[in-house]
């Protein structure tokens, strides 16, 4: 697998209040989330997010509550993949569950991207590109891989009705 965009950089414990913050949860339909997407931290990201961008972060990506939705408003902002230094437990659950591809760093990747930075995340490589500069990727579990590739754990579920997508 491997994603090319442009990298938006984030720090340490971004919350999921901050990826999409609770006052729109309430006011506006899951099919709109997108058009919130990390203002709690960056009020005009969706306005420059594009399909198929990477956001770059810190450690602890995700922390806070356990809200699912904090995953569909980046999916549906065309979030193509989420690279950190570390992920909190439950968002990197649900990012597995929804079929957002969410991979640790060796090191911090915000050291080496500038927000706007051309990215690739290449997961046959495990490396994350920006100019000629590399930083080494964490080994996705192969389970993590499968939902990934195929859209998530219900879509894997669906795809395999007869084999249980935690088995091999």
């Amino acid at each position: 697998m491997k994603w090319s965009g442009r990298g938006h950089v984030f720090g340490d414990d971004v919350d999921t209040d901050q990826i999409i913050p609770g006052r729109y949860l309430r006011r506006v339909s899951y099919d709109e989330l997108g058009r919130y997407a990390m203002t709690g931290v960056d009020p005009e990201f969706p306005e420059k997010v594009r399909e198929g961008d990477v956001i770059v972060a810190g450690k602890n990506f995700g922390c806070g509550s356990s809200r699912e939705q904090a995953v569909m408003a980046l999916q549906q902002a065309g979030v193509a993949c989420v690279v950190a230094r570390s992920f909190a437990r439950i968002f990197y659950r649900n990012a597995i569950n929804r079929g957002l591809p969410t991979v640790e760093a060796e090191k911090d990747p915000t050291e080496v991207v500038e927000d706007g930075d051309r990215v690739t995340v290449d997961l046959d490589e495990l490396v994350l590109r920006v100019g000629s500069e590399e930083v080494p990727l964490r080994e996705p579990p192969k389970f993590a891989l499968r939902a990934w590739e195929q859209g998530g754990l219900l879509e894997m579920a669906r795809r395999n009705p007869d084999k249980p997508p935690w088995r091999d």
